[in-house]
């Protein structure tokens, strides 16, 4: 897609924007790799790295060697060690700041939104947050560096409270979506007039199904993401660019059409 391609497109989506009332975005791997956070599903993604299985509920309750990897992981930094928002996330921030943001719903798991600035409260995670630990028995939340200061002199941590099982805060294969999360995330999916979509394939369910409950409610879809995606052909906007570039210039115009 050439430069006039996607400078017209992006003015095309601040229209949109600025005339909706209600606008969702959904967010996929694809904006987090500009942070330098690798995907999962790429020729180069993690799972090329590491064994899918050891990202399992089941081997992680049935294995302490699964459970010593997974916090030597957290001890060392986690995949997201030293990642910082990008533009785009920036930019969605700042869609919140001009009040044109309902939500944001996140397949991700690196709590970059909320560091760019978005308020946590309208930040639904579908996968969970890696800046938590939570105990699997008595279900208490712990920020990551607390447990982290304790793997100096443990290598499998317990809940300091009733003695469980801890585990990042991240869902795992096997595990179900948070419910509420998910039920929330859907409900805000049915009532908006405007669902942008950034960086995600749309193939991983049930967290894809978000856009499809936005589109199937009447709004407008708008697809920036590198690849195509099943919903490609129902989009009032597709634009095939980098999430940062794109949005900076998505807002440049909405800035421009609010007179701000």
């Amino acid at each position: 897609m050439n430069d006039d391609d996607v400078e017209n497109k992006a003015e095309r989506i601040a229209e949109l924007i600025v005339n909706a009332q209600h606008t969702i975005v959904f967010t996929g791997a694809g904006i987090s790799t500009e942070s330098g956070i690798p995907d999962f599903r790429g020729k180069d993604g993690i799972w090329t790295k590491v064994d899918p299985e050891d990202f399992t509920i089941q081997r992680f309750v049935a294995k302490p060697e699964v459970r010593k990897m997974h916090w030597k992981t957290v001890s060392e930094g986690g995949m997201v060690k030293d990642a910082k928002p990008n533009a785009a996330h920036y930019a969605i921030a700042e869609l919140e700041k001009l009040g044109k943001l309902d939500c944001v719903v996140t397949q991700n798991i690196d709590n970059l939104h909320q560091a760019a600035g978005n308020s946590p409260e309208i930040v639904f995670e579908l996968h969970g947050n890696v800046q938590y630990v939570r105990c699997l028995n008595c279900h208490k939340r712990f920020p990551i560096a607390e447990i982290i200061a304790r793997l100096a002199t443990e290598e499998i941590p317990e809940c300091e409270f009733c003695k469980g099982m801890l585990k990042p805060d991240a869902v795992f294969f096997g595990e179900a979506l948070p419910q509420l999360v998910l039920h929330e995330a859907a409900k805000r999916a049915n009532q908006c007039d405007l669902c942008i979509v950034i960086g995600s394939t749309l193939i991983v369910y049930p967290a894809a199904y978000i856009p499809l409950y936005a589109r199937d409610a009447g709004a407008k879809i708008v697809i920036i993401n590198i690849g195509d995606t099943p919903m490609d052909s129902t989009a009032a906007v597709r634009v095939e660019a980098k999430a940062g570039e794109t949005m900076t210039r998505v807002m440049h115009h909405v800035r421009a059409k609010m007179g701000k």
